[in-house]
């Protein structure tokens, strides 16, 4: 019979966000998932049943599970990222509770910002409003390559089948356009438990899965290893002691793909080749190593490499730019503006930078563009052009989102101003159909 501890790892891991409108249930369903999947500990059911009849309700609110602040609490609303973490017999989860509210735009993007899924939740009464066409965008922005429209409070519509279908069809048309590669629409009702956890008795016509069986079942098509492999250097190890006198080492996370004993590399942005003499994982030698380890890679060469340098296999490294295109998530409440000096952090490595430009302000209403804007301001989402001081080796964020993105940040104080997403706004049609065939996008 096997353990826990032996079940848990050999189940896959997925990382997933909520996101909705006010009062559109989002933690509710978390609750509910949660409560129905045996994954809370009776301390804590314990704990929400006596806060809910403190404030006078006979059922327990099971959104309290996940709204912690006494703000949250006190509104009935979600205010900050909610992170919960729980497992099924066959896969391991990581939510992001992210809010609702147009002023907590930036909050969902941090939420997203590694999710392999989102869930975003429709009032059935209310049908796809703004903030829906908002948080599908920014889950397009953000490469989320599956998403499920969740219509909730199908029993306050008493489970028509045309209020469904009518709204599934919106909302699939309008993420289609942004180039989500994969669109998944279930009717739920999280204060009763339809489809969340178990399929619902008053929805005979839905023959889709529940909620909770489509987490366990969606293809998580995140293969680090396939993708363009990429060593940030976060620290040189010389310990120049009597038993490694010449021991230089260069150790850090490998953000993607694999690396091998032998290949040839370019350190970045200095364009510096050598040969990959070894590599230690955990204190032993290995000839082969992986995203997302830590380990310490050796070169043949003794050749000037420090934090911030990126290492990749010479015939797949990406060329240093001074010039970088992107998209930006506004998250501070100051505003960024052309002309302003920012810190841009990319991996391992920040360097001095300039706005040179904001060219467009992305309205998501109608996804047009709003011309020269001048600034952006909190939660804006807009196109910004940035000159470093040094060249940075980024990827596309379409390419890779580990390598692809960065953030730029106030020198004055580190306070963090944006969020960018290097390359392309949107994805194309082409594009989608092409990666539709690879199961999502690249990570």
């Amino acid at each position: 019979m096997t353990t826990v501890a032996e079940q848990l790892s050999t189940t896959t891991l997925l990382r997933f966000a909520t996101a909705g409108s006010v009062d559109d249930g989002k933690s509710t369903l978390v609750g509910r998932l949660l409560h129905d999947s045996k994954s809370v500990l009776t301390d804590q059911l314990e704990a929400v049943e006596h806060a809910s009849r403190n404030r006078g309700q006979e059922t327990p609110d099971l959104a309290l599970l996940t709204d912690g602040l006494r703000a949250e609490r006190e509104q009935g609303i979600t205010i900050d990222v909610a992170y919960r973490y729980f497992a099924t017999a066959r896969r391991r989860f990581i939510l992001a509770d992210t809010p609702g509210h147009v002023q907590y735009t930036r909050n969902m993007v941090t939420g997203a910002s590694t999710a392999e899924l989102a869930v975003v939740l429709v009032d059935a009464r209310n049908g796809v409003v703004e903030q829906t066409r908002r948080h599908a965008a920014v889950a397009a922005l953000l490469r989320v390559p599956h998403v499920v429209l969740a219509v909730n409070k199908m029993d306050l519509v008493d489970y028509a089948e045309p209020v469904f279908a009518a709204i599934a069809e919106e909302f699939t048309a309008y993420a289609s356009e942004l180039g989500v590669p994969e669109i998944t629409a279930i009717p739920i009702s999280a204060l009763a438990g339809d489809n969340v956890v178990e399929p619902s008795a008053h929805m005979d016509w839905y023959g889709g899965p529940t909620v909770l069986e489509h987490l366990e079942t969606v293809p998580v098509a995140h293969d680090l290893t396939a993708c363009h492999a990429r060593f940030p250097v976060q620290y040189v190890i010389r310990p120049q002691s009597a038993e490694h006198p010449d021991y230089r080492g260069y150790a850090g996370q490998i953000a993607a793909g694999a690396f091998r004993v032998g290949e040839q590399v370019t350190v970045l942005p200095s364009g510096r080749t050598s040969t990959i003499e070894g590599i230690d994982a955990l204190g032993e030698a290995v000839d082969i190593a992986w995203a997302p380890q830590s380990v310490t890679l050796r070169l043949a060469d003794d050749i000037d490499v420090s934090r911030g340098d990126l290492i990749a296999p010479s015939a797949d490294a990406p060329a240093p730019t001074q010039d970088v295109e992107a998209t930006v998530c506004h998250v501070a409440d100051r505003p960024l503006s052309v002309g302003q000096r920012v810190l841009l952090k990319h991996t391992t490595r920040t360097v001095k930078a300039i706005v040179k430009e904001i060219p467009s302000r992305l309205t998501l209403d109608d996804l047009s563009q709003h011309p020269a804007p001048g600034q952006l301001v909190a939660n804006d989402i807009g196109r910004v052009v940035v000159r470093t001081a040094e060249p940075l080796a980024l990827d596309a964020y379409a390419d890779s989102r580990r390598t692809g993105s960065f953030l730029l940040i106030d020198p004055a104080d580190g306070t963090t101003l944006a969020a960018g997403m290097a390359g392309r706004s949107f994805a194309t049609t082409a594009a989608v159909d092409a990666v539709a065939d690879e199961e999502g996008w690249d990570f």
